[in-house]
């Protein structure tokens, strides 16, 4: 695939942009004030895969926290900041690795000047962040409502509005909870800047719902060589944001590493649990820092053949299964065995 070449904008320690690799992340629900649950939900976030963390600053307690859950973690920290200019400064101040705020309400071009100057200062990144659900007025009555064209001015607006303060470490963000608009919004933006573009679905939904949505749209996206780092948006637990994230590049060929894991959608010839064996194989496969492909097949007539383009896969019969290992079965186990006897050759990979 090839991508869209933009400018490399460093976040703390991580580099996005310059066709490097796309970055996941996700953001904090904690209260960003209580900074051992910060502290613990970011290491657990971390542990999964994510690459740089967001967190809220709705009060200047909150960005005082910022101070100490820096030191605590090992990825970069971004303080999420909206209508009050001196959160965004304080968040600076305190050691925000890179800021995300709304120029359309932070207020006047004053302020938004306090807030580059403090940035330029620390030479952190600004994300300049425009959703569909906070298009200005005019741009909607000028484009008979909120359309792709009106999300790409606006953003491109309050860039401008920034270089023009003579400040360009940007990073581009355009969301919208419609699909087939955000995607649109992104093809038009990509031709008229370099910056780098922050991807994602907002207000995307539940963790069925919103994982339909943001692989459609991050996928299509994507799949154009547009975007530089992704944020799949879910009600839930963030975690579950992250898996999602590192399965949609994986999908299409932009991350490798982690076990895939790929299972059959059963049918009447099943004669085992597999539903309950699949997910226990994901579950177990989820901490092993392995590339590889782990196939889950629900009968012993077809499961071989269909798991030859596996490294390891397991296919079940009566009471008993089969433990296959690059197309070849290696072992008939019972049931009950299936998971250990996989996690055994998990464990022995490559030795």
């Amino acid at each position: 695939m090839q991508r869209k070449r933009t400018r490399e904008v460093a976040i703390g320690e991580r580099v996005i942009g310059g066709g490097r690799p796309v970055l996941i992340q996700s953001m904090c629900n904690t209260k960003t004030e209580d900074v051992d649950a910060t502290v613990r939900q970011i290491r657990e976030l971390t542990q999964a895969g994510c690459d740089i963390i967001r967190v809220a600053v709705p009060t200047k307690e909150a960005a005082e926290a910022i101070a100490k859950i820096k030191p605590q973690i090992a990825i970069p920290l971004v303080a999420d900041i909206h209508f009050d200019y001196r959160l965004a400064i304080a968040a600076i101040e305190n050691g925000a690795d890179k800021i995300r705020i709304n120029p359309g309400n932070i207020g006047s071009q004053d302020r938004i000047k306090a807030v580059v100057d403090a940035a330029k200062e620390k030479n952190i990144p600004i994300r300049v962040g425009v959703n569909s659900g906070s298009l200005e007025k005019e741009l909607v009555e000028k484009y008979h409502g909120v359309t792709a064209e009106g999300i790409v001015e606006s953003a491109m607006d309050k860039v401008h509005r920034i270089e023009s303060l003579g400040y360009e470490n940007l990073v581009i963000s355009i969301k919208s909870s419609d699909v087939m608009m955000c995607v649109r919004a992104h093809e038009q933006i990509a031709g008229l800047t370099d910056h780098p573009l922050h991807v994602g679905i907002t207000e995307s939904g539940t963790l069925r719902s919103g994982n339909i949505k943001s692989a459609i749209g991050i996928g299509l996206i994507l799949s154009q060589g547009i975007g530089d780092t992704i944020r799949v948006s879910l009600t839930g637990d963030p975690v579950e944001e992250i898996r999602s994230a590192k399965l949609i590049l994986r999908t299409l060929g932009l991350r490798t590493g982690g076990i895939e894991v790929v299972s059959c959608p059963t049918c009447g010839r099943t004669q085992i649990d597999l539903i309950d064996l699949a997910n226990r194989v994901e579950n177990l496969t989820a901490s092993y820092p392995l590339d590889l492909k782990v196939a889950v097949m629900g009968c012993v007539v077809n499961g071989p053949g269909e798991a030859k383009e596996a490294d390891l896969g397991v296919a079940g019969g009566i009471g008993e299964g089969l433990l296959i290992k690059h197309g070849e079965v290696i072992k008939k186990l019972p049931e009950d065995e299936l998971l250990g006897a996989l996690k055994y050759e998990l464990d022995h990979w490559g030795q």
